[in-house]
């Protein structure tokens, strides 16, 4: 068998940066209005993008999927949105985590602090924590809203007002910057949401990816479609040698040859690059996504 990897294997990781650094462009266009120190309200703003990125920021090209929901939830009129729940159950059987690998640009922004140099912790022992995601996802993203309502009938958007960090990075800081009567309005919790944000930035560049693992309620509802999503990570047992290479290199803690489709797979392809056999690629509804030479097939 010819031992030169396929374009896809070599070149995943750097494809990757630049989907992740054009995803978060495209998803953030108004990037002018991050110095007007206003919001873009276009049309467009209805429609959601797929990765966690808040409603609230000035370049926002569209609206936040989580942050959508909530707002629907926690409405006096509805109690359920059709349309959220349809758009995750589309993205969530068309890719799977792979929007939180490739298309998110929270996660990119992890990603990023995660390269500072510095000593680094594994998250192996820490799986438990994964769990909490799931927990947040009911209790702030869909029962609080719901249940926890005013005189009319109105509930906060928990996870976005009181956990997510994003809103703070990719909103209240750049609106602040660039309003002065939002800076003069700000208080305790801006404060509160700086330190959440503080305390991931601190985590991010010790473990990899520590709110995707263990807060995103987004990263949770995208992690039940993996095994049935239409891309998915497919292994080829006849070609692979057991070496191991492939879960050493996963940072999400996954056992590659065990379960390809773990709900923590974020289809990043480091076990693909990691493969010293080529026995890993993607795979879209059955298909295989790898691109084979003339050597190839012939081995």
């Amino acid at each position: 068998m010819d031992k030169k990897k396929t374009f896809l294997s070599k070149n995943i990781a750097v494809l990757r940066g630049w989907i992740q650094a054009a995803a978060t462009l495209l998803t953030n266009i108004h990037i002018p209005n991050l110095w007007k120190g206003k919001i873009y309200q276009g049309s467009v703003k209805n429609v959601c993008v797929p990765g966690l990125n808040c409603y609230s920021c000035p370049a926002a090209t569209g609206a936040c999927p989580i942050g959508a929901f909530q707002a629907v939830v926690g409405s006096s009129g509805f109690k359920f949105s059709y349309y959220i729940t349809g758009f995750f159950i589309l993205l969530g059987v068309t890719l799977g985590r792979f929007i939180c690998g490739f298309l998110c640009p929270f996660g990119w922004f992890q990603d990023l602090l995660h390269k500072i140099p510095g000593k680094k912790f594994s998250t192996a022992r820490l799986k438990p924590l994964r769990y909490l995601k799931y927990i947040i996802l009911i209790i702030f993203v869909i029962l609080l809203p719901m249940l926890v309502t005013n005189s009319i009938g109105m509930g906060d958007p928990f996870f976005c007002k009181y956990i997510c960090p994003q809103g703070v990075l990719e909103g209240a800081i750049p609106l602040a910057l660039g309003n002065a009567a939002i800076r003069s309005a700000l208080g305790k919790l801006f404060s509160f949401k700086c330190l959440i944000l503080i305390t991931v930035i601190v985590l991010s560049i010790l473990f990899y990816r520590p709110f995707c693992k263990w807060i995103c309620p987004l990263g949770a509802i995208y992690s039940l479609f993996n095994k049935v999503s239409f891309l998915s990570i497919k292994i080829e047992n006849s070609r692979c040698i057991g070496c191991g290479q492939c879960q050493k290199a996963c940072k999400m803690d996954v056992d590659v040859c065990k379960t390809p489709d773990h709900p923590e797979c974020i289809r990043c392809g480091a076990c693909i690059k990691a493969c010293p056999k080529d026995a890993i690629h993607y795979q879209f509804m059955g298909k295989s996504c790898k691109k084979q030479n003339n050597s190839n097939q012939q081995s």
